[in-house]
């Protein structure tokens, strides 16, 4: 064995000078050799020393060229020695990039004329290149000028060998003491522990990584701001419906049927069933005749509300049409407070970039009760941004079809030492909550944002690619944090 081996002969001599040469004449693998000198220095028989040798080998081009000779030879061979060979024939003879290379070097060389005919202009050559080559396998030193013209065409790359000189450690002895590493019941009985050498505890050393499961940022940043709405009473709605229909996603909210967002450049619309089978008629009358005319204070849109783009099914668009749903139940019971929120998936057609995807999350709060105001909605809005850690907001007028007024939501960024956007916000119409069947002093106030934002500002993600979709990499959820200070 590689161990009785090098421990004996390190008993009659200094030092092993080279593993690798140790290794050949005692007809061992290296590599085991190496095994066993760095058991041995470990436990201190021996001290080893690092031995690092640079040597040039063949590439897979180089060993063809050693076998058959370099392409120019090959080239300058295919010539026939009188007349001339047009350049299509010669191309047939040989591989197509022996032909280029051959090509380009025997031109180079002045060994052929290459016009349309190819004919020799000298009668012998040397093959200089299978030459240089050989003597590389062999072991032989070539000068710089050779290695750097064989470098250059990559057919020799540079081998660092890795081997180790030996002499004898503090500890030496002709053959290894076998050490215990546990004390057994046996040993207690017979009494041997007590001339028993046992293997040291290293203290130090760290144990396997556990394996186990990890969640993924979103779901830890979902689970969060789901913890925030219920510390504020606030109850989940159902958002398992991923198809809706346009009445619910769009014209329920007084969304006119010409707007932009309806159209197919950014919404999906399925084909298969292509309309919703059913819709409460009663409802559906009303929400026409407020597009159509107005009412309730509101002169409508002035304009034919079809029937047929309030059938169309798409995927949601916004988890707002989860909210219409339930304000709709809400509206035909006696009148009772409610505080809603959803964070699902939406989808919306839209080019893929670093911060838009064509599928993300939506967060979605609502409050509804009677006499709300703007400074409710403020208010509730101050209160759950805090308890993300984003206490400095500030709010600016904005338009929606469906809440009046409305507002968009603006947090200070430390990190980026400006104002950036973080949601938007607002009262729903009466146009939409009247037709429900609410009572005249009912207000909703409501906001969203989308779940991918705040988590890339929490994780140091700046590509939403590297954060949602079929593009992340898997270690991500075993690096991220387990938990965020931050954040009630």
């Amino acid at each position: 064995m590689a161990e009785e081996a090098i421990l004996g002969y390190l008993a009659t001599s200094e030092e092993i000078p080279d593993s690798g040469q140790f290794a050949s004449q005692h007809g061992f693998q290296h590599n085991d050799v190496v095994n066993v000198i760095k058991s041995l220095h470990g436990f201190r028989y021996i001290d080893a020393q690092d031995i690092k040798r640079e040597s040039w080998v063949l590439t897979d081009e180089g060993k063809k060229y050693a076998a058959d000779g370099s392409p120019e030879v090959q080239l300058f061979l295919a010539v026939p020695q009188e007349g001339s060979i047009s350049k299509d024939e010669l191309q047939k003879k040989l591989e197509p990039s022996v032909f280029k290379i051959g090509c380009s070097q025997a031109g180079k060389n002045k060994w052929v004329d290459m016009g349309k005919q190819v004919s020799r202009k000298v009668q012998h050559v040397e093959d200089k290149v299978k030459d240089l080559l050989i003597r590389i396998q062999k072991g032989d030193a070539l000068g710089k000028d050779d290695i750097n013209s064989l470098k250059a065409r990559k057919l020799i790359v540079a081998q660092t060998w890795k081997g180790y000189s030996v002499k004898k450690g503090p500890n030496y002895a002709p053959t290894r003491k076998k050490v215990a590493t546990d004390l057994t019941r046996e040993n207690l009985q017979r009494g041997d522990w007590k001339e028993q050498e046992f293997k040291e505890y290293n203290f130090n050393a760290k144990g396997p990584p556990a394996e186990a499961g990890h969640l993924h940022p979103l779901l830890k940043v979902k689970q969060q701001l789901k913890n925030i709405f219920l510390q504020l009473g606030f109850e989940e709605m159902p958002t398992n419906n991923f198809v809706e229909s346009s009445f619910w996603n769009f014209d329920a909210l007084f969304q006119p049927q010409q707007h932009p967002a309806r159209d197919s450049h950014d919404t999906f619309f399925l084909e298969v069933p292509s309309t919703t089978r059913e819709l409460p008629e009663d409802y559906v009358k009303l929400v026409k005749r407020v597009h159509e005319s107005g009412g309730y204070g509101s002169r409508g849109y002035m304009y034919d509300w079809k029937r047929e783009e309030a059938n169309k099914n798409l995927l949601r668009t916004h988890t707002t049409a989860v909210s219409t749903r339930m304000l709709y139940a809400l509206a035909k019971q006696p009148f009772t407070p409610k505080r809603y929120f959803s964070i699902d998936r939406v989808f919306r057609n839209e080019s893929v970039d670093r911060t838009h995807l064509a599928e993300f999350h939506q967060i979605e709060g609502l409050v509804c009760d009677k006499g709300l105001t703007l400074g409710d909605l403020i208010g509730v809005l101050n209160d759950f941004f805090s308890r993300l850690g984003m206490s400095k907001l500030r709010f600016k007028p904005a338009y929606n079809p469906y809440t009046e007024p409305s507002m968009e939501i603006f947090s200070y960024h430390e990190g980026l030492k400006k104002w950036v956007e973080i949601g938007n916000s607002g009262m729903f119409r009466p146009e939409m909550l009247l037709p429900m069947g609410f009572p005249e002093d009912v207000r909703v106030i409501a906001w969203g944002l989308s779940l991918e934002r705040p988590t890339m500002i929490l994780y140091g993600v700046d590509n939403i690619r590297d954060l949602f979709g079929h593009k992340v990499d898997l270690s991500l959820m075993k690096r991220n944090p387990i938990c965020r200070l931050g954040i009630d």
